[in-house]
């Protein structure tokens, strides 16, 4: 088995707390786990334990991403101790940091400092009023659109690199090119789309009503590719929509970057706020703890049996999707996906919302492969004639096309 290189983790600082109760989180159950406490909050040794941990035990580039819960809450001196800690520890390595926020607590002092450090800032926006406040409420049933748009405006203002991620439920799925657009109109140029299916609470044999069905989300899928393609400008996308990012490396043999689309995951780990350590976001529970970064090695856990166990669950996958002409676009999707629907049968949950979606941008998808393909061969033609003294001047071509 290959050793896994420790490229990146997954940080919950404030562990399952957060100033919202939005209907469909799956997270802040999980302070069931740590029920010695009412407040969760990573203090300063396990941080410095985790920063020292990971700038040791990874290469020449890393990435730390900030999560919840609200990581917010933790207030921003925390995040200061963060930036000093890599710069302690970080011995010249290039190190990344992104923070996922429902955007609540940001200020402008926020945004100095995430601009100042070059921080990804990902905030959760569902898109306009009356979709957005659908289901993301405060604990008191306050709607949050007013405050979030605002801030989330503040911060593409102020030149923060931001990103906007939308929920995609029962509700807003019926609105996708209003949302779409509605991103657009704010300034947003990278959009995340996520697909929610989780278990109901009183009947445990079947999703939550606010799930997203797979036709559904098929439907959802073909329509913002027409969007996406539409917006093209000389062939180049002018919006980035991650998940059609992601399906395009698969067309051109590179690996997805998004692990929903990778053959095996089990390629990061996820660190709560007391040290403990687990195998994936969507799969913090006793199974799946890895240990605690107070007793061992990060890099380890990575690489532990039981991670490895984890990451070969995904490829698991019944008869019929092994057969399928898609299987090396999709690999079956999410794991957590086949388990939150136990009427799926083990089934990957959006198998014909793939279906769907490659039946309609297959062709498509194909084309802008082999173009791909045919830039990359003329570009590194050019590069192997400049290199041996050949003809080819970089500068001549621009003056001409100039």
């Amino acid at each position: 088995m290959i050793k896994k290189p420790l490229n990146s983790v997954l940080v919950k600082p404030s562990g399952p707390d957060c100033n919202l109760d939005c209907t469909y989180c799956f997270y802040l159950e999980k302070a069931e786990l740590y029920q010695q406490k009412k407040v969760h909050r990573m203090d300063d040794e396990t941080l410095e334990i985790l920063i020292r941990q990971v700038m040791e035990q990874s290469g020449p580039e890393v990435s730390f991403g900030w999560q919840g819960g609200e990581p917010t809450l933790m207030g921003l001196d925390f995040f200061k101790k963060v930036i000093d800690l890599q710069q302690k520890y970080g011995n010249g390595k290039s190190v990344g940091n992104g923070l996922q926020t429902n955007g609540l607590l940001l200020n402008e002092e926020w945004a100095d400092f995430l601009k100042e450090y070059n921080w990804l800032v990902g905030i959760s926006l569902d898109g306009p009023q009356h979709i957005h406040d659908h289901y993301r409420l405060t604990q008191s049933g306050k709607p949050t659109w007013e405050i979030v748009s605002r801030n989330a405006k503040m911060l593409l203002d102020r030149g923060v690199a931001t990103n906007v991620l939308s929920c995609l439920t029962d509700h807003s799925a019926d609105h996708i090119e209003e949302i779409y657009n509605y991103h657009k109109s704010l300034g947003f140029d990278f959009m995340q789309f996520i697909p929610i299916v989780e278990t109901d609470k009183e009947n445990q044999k079947q999703a939550a009503s606010f799930s997203l069905s797979s036709e559904k989300y098929g439907e959802v899928l073909c329509k913002l590719w027409d969007l996406w393609t539409k917006d093209f400008q000389n062939g180049i996308p002018t919006t980035s929509v991650r998940h059609f990012e992601s399906v395009f490396h698969t067309y051109v043999g590179i690996p997805a970057p998004e692990c929903t689309l990778q053959k095996e995951c089990g390629v990061y780990t996820v660190i709560e706020h007391n040290g403990d350590v687990y195998a994936c976001d969507f799969f913090v529970d006793p199974k799946w703890r890895l240990g605690n970064i107070k007793q061992g090695k990060l890099i380890n856990m990575l690489n532990s049996k039981k991670q490895h166990q984890f990451g070969c669950m995904k490829a698991k996958l019944p008869r019929k999707c092994r057969s399928c002409s898609y299987l090396k676009h999709c690999f079956g999707g999410c794991t957590k996906d086949r388990v939150k629907d136990p009427k799926d049968n083990g089934m990957p949950r959006f198998c014909t919302s793939y279906k769907m979606f490659f039946a309609h941008a297959h062709t498509q998808l194909q084309e802008m492969g082999r173009n791909w393909m045919a830039q990359q061969i003329q570009m590194q033609n050019e590069m192997e004639a400049q290199q041996s003294g050949g003809t080819y001047n970089a500068f001549n071509d621009f003056v001409k096309k100039g």
